[in-house]
């Protein structure tokens, strides 16, 4: 029985099979194929393009309703006004045929009635070009850049629109027509909810202020949605730094209305908190109590976030300095609403102490690895230190050899290991300079020098200078090693051949010296030198034979003494520098052989500190004393003179001098007097820098100065009791020549006789 149902049941399905294929013989023997596929009307755009978005394919059965479909692809390219499709029927198949309406290729861009924005500036922004397809939604987007543009210069009210210009060969021309209207400015800044303090010192506070009566000037009232946004952030962190810990300010709400802006701010205050209790928990590396002395928030009468953050910082900074550079520092902050007052608890956990143990330094391809090597105070298989690794960036910086310094700690192959990857960016260290100019001192002057400040990567300079005035002619060449032996002992050898054309004489010398310099303390270092000069005094006037200082010297005279210099430089960079101070202190010793003989010591002290808006303020004091060994002469040029443009600006070079009298008179009856030089001096130098070009290195700044030179009692000199004093304006610029100084001063105590100031230019150093 089970044997003829499985007969039946194999009987009935080879039936249903045999209908099946008949059925499919007979669809097939009534479809219709796609012979061919054919574009027309087509010009630039290949046949290929439009076949591969369409579906239908040759030898496909013929279906209407893909055809459809094929349309809308080819309309969707966006290169045609027009597209349909004919079918011309066949005893083998179909043809289908589409048929395209190619949009105009744009031939010119024309942009009308921008006076804002420039035609350059506009086609930098639009993604639009001539020659590329005339495309209706590329125009629109195109509007929308347009209109972007004028609103972030707070145009709100431009209306752009476009006009097409049909032209022949299937091209036209487009034009934007640009109807800029008025700038919209802030009518009003409100704010809501504040009670602490009032709307007026809030908004002190923004950079965004309200139309003022110099908008035109000033910009006021001109809306950036960027500085709006740091202007939130700056309210924020106002109440947060004033015991508001649960302030809130919300997200600026901005209403355009006709020309004006409306600004409403929404200000959340809550109370405001006092310093409650202080503590410190976890891993300890010194005593509790020694630990503290670094947190500064219990010393503040009332909440205050960004102390908060730098006690983190200090502590975080104090563990890495021992090794812990991975050491986890976070404040717990509780709140007590019932006292208004906060209860901070600083949990440390240090974690595992972390060694170097690779130091990779790429990117330089001219200074050698172990110039940059000899910088670092961190090395490979030590302790992670973070306050010698910023040192090392530091000095690394401070060689003025690279444009950038990038330092990126990896992790090493074990938790406790860290990779250290300085990459530098090379700068040029190597100037040709030539050029001409004024100075005060030398008065016109050409110049040309060739320096290496790198020089064969080994971080040695190398300097040859020329220089031709109408006072003065200079030639001279140094040469610095840093590095001596590979320790850090600094030489250098200088030689030179001068002429220069003093008031009362002329003085030829030709001459040079060596210096070692090592470091003796942090940011310090000792100098010894030796120095020899043979010079030559000779035509003098009738002021230079009654001054006994010139005239006991006429004739060719010798200079052989030694110098002790003590040196402190922390500046962060050698010209326009920003914070730091350069101290210096020297012992002259003059009189080791030859005829001139004499003890000088010279002092001076210069601070920077940065102030606001990236303005820095300087001060500067110098003073110095010299005294005639017995036996030797004193020159003229080796005593104090005071005035010109590294001293008392706005007085000429040399014009602040003791001097003595002749014994003769002018023709109205006023004694005849000449200068002779202080045996001391001293002299005080106040600026306020502020940058003007930022990026080029141009500052502009003010100053004040005051000085004065003194002879010794038995000079017998005329010399002014008070300090002169004088004050004015300038710019400095780090030019490929060197640094470049203009500079004006007015005195402020004149005298009889003199100038009221006078400009002066410089190449060269500052203070």
């Amino acid at each position: 029985m089970r044997s003829d149902g499985c007969v039946r049941n194999w009987i009935g399905l080879l039936f249903f099979c045999l209908l099946g294929l008949n059925a499919i013989s007979v669809f097939a023997a009534d479809a219709v194929l796609v012979k061919e596929i054919v574009v027309q009307g087509n010009q630039r755009i290949e046949d290929d393009a439009i076949l591969r978005v369409i579906q239908t394919k040759k030898g496909d059965v013929y279906n209407e309703a893909l055809l459809s479909e094929d349309l809308s692809a080819i309309f969707a390219m966006g290169w045609f006004d027009d597209a349909r499709v004919e079918v011309e029927k066949g005893d083998e198949g179909n043809t289908v045929i589409f048929i395209v309406k190619e949009k105009p290729t744009i031939r010119e861009i024309i942009i009308s009635g921008n006076t804002i924005f420039d035609d350059e500036e506009i086609n930098e922004n639009i993604d639009i070009s001539t020659g590329s397809i005339l495309n209706i939604y590329r125009i629109r987007r195109n509007i929308k850049i347009i209109k972007s543009l004028y609103k972030e210069k707070n145009y709100h009210n431009v209306k752009v629109a476009y006009n097409i210009d049909p032209l022949e060969h299937n091209q036209a021309n487009l034009e934007f027509n640009i109807e800029e209207g008025e700038k919209v400015r802030i009518k009003q800044i409100t704010f809501d909810g504040n009670k602490a303090y009032d709307s007026d010192e809030l908004q002190d506070l923004m950079e965004t202020s309200e139309k003022g009566f110099w908008s035109w000037i000033t910009s006021s009232g001109e809306l950036n949605k960027d500085e709006l946004q740091q202007d939130i952030f700056k309210l924020n962190a106002f109440y947060q730094n004033n015991g508001y810990a649960e302030a809130r300010v919300a997200e600026p709400e901005v209403e355009y209305k006709g020309q004006w802006i409306n600004i409403l701010i929404k200000i959340s205050e809550g109370p405001r908190f006092k310093m409650g209790h202080v503590d410190l928990k976890g891993d300890f590396i010194y005593p509790k109590e020694e630990l503290i002395k670094h947190v500064n928030i219990g010393k503040e009468p009332y909440y205050k976030r960004d102390t908060i953050r730098q006690d983190v910082l200090a502590l975080t900074d104090l563990y890495a300095d021992l090794g812990y550079a991975h050491a986890d520092i976070f404040p717990e902050i509780k709140p007590d609403p019932e006292t208004l007052s906060i209860d901070i608890t600083f949990h440390i956990k240090q974690n595992e102490p972390v060694y170097f143990e690779k130091i990779i330094i790429h990117g330089n391809t001219k200074t050698r690895d172990k110039v940059i090597r000899r910088e670092l105070r961190v090395y490979e298989q030590e302790l992670y230190s973070s306050k010698r690794l910023k040192r090392s960036v530091s000095d690394l910086r401070r060689l003025d050899f690279f444009e950038d310094i990038k330092v990126k700690p990896q992790k090493g192959t074990a938790e406790d290991q860290m990779i250290l990857d300085i990459e530098v960016v090379e700068k040029a260290t190597g100037t040709f300079s030539f050029g001409g100019g004024y100075s005060g001192v030398d008065g016109p002057y050409v110049m040309a020098s060739v320096s290496e400040r790198n020089f064969l990567g080994r971080g040695q300079f190398l300097e040859t200078k020329a220089q031709i005035g109408g006072d003065s002619n200079t030639f001279s060449v140094s040469f610095t090693e840093p590095w001596l032996f590979d320790i850090p002992l600094s030489a250098g050898i200088n030689a030179y051949k001068s002429e220069r054309d003093y008031d009362y004489y002329d003085r030829d010398s030709r001459g040079g010296g060596v210096q070692f310099g090592y470091p003796v303390f942090d940011y310090t270092r000792g100098y010894v030198g030796y120095a020899y000069d043979v010079s030559k005094i000779d035509n003098l006037s009738a002021e230079g034979e009654s001054n006994p200082y010139i005239k006991d010297i006429e004739g060719s005279n010798v200079e052989s003494g030694i110098s002790i210099s003590l040196v402190y430089d922390s500046r962060n960079r050698p010209f326009n520098p920003s914070e730091g101070s350069k101290h210096r202190i020297t012992l002259q010793y003059t009189g080791i052989g030859g005829s001139i003989g004499f003890a000088k010591v010279t002092a001076e002290t210069g601070w920077y500190f940065p102030l606001f808006w990236d303005t820095v303020g300087f001060l500067h004091a110098e003073a110095g004393y010299v005294t005639r060994n017995s036996g030797k002469e004193l020159p003229d040029y080796d005593r104090f003179y005071l005035g010109g443009i590294n001293s008392v600006r706005g007085f000429d070079w040399r014009e602040i001098t003791p001097r003595i009298d002749t014994g003769e008179d002018y023709d109205d009856g006023t004694p005849i007097t000449i200068d002779i030089g202080g045996t001391e001096f001293v002299q005080f130098n106040v600026e306020y820098l502020f940058p003007i070009l930022k990026d080029s290195g141009l500052v502009g700044l003010f100053f004040y100065d005051a000085g004065n030179a003194w002879a010794s009692d038995d000079d017998d000199a005329k010399s002014y009791s008070n300090l002169r004093e004088s004050a004015g304006f300038g710019i400095r610029w780090f030019s490929p020549m060197g640094p470049l100084r203009l500079e004006r001063g007015y005195i402020l105590d004149r005298k009889p006789g003199e100038d009221s100031g006078r400009w002066e230019f410089n190449i060269g150093g500052s203070f």
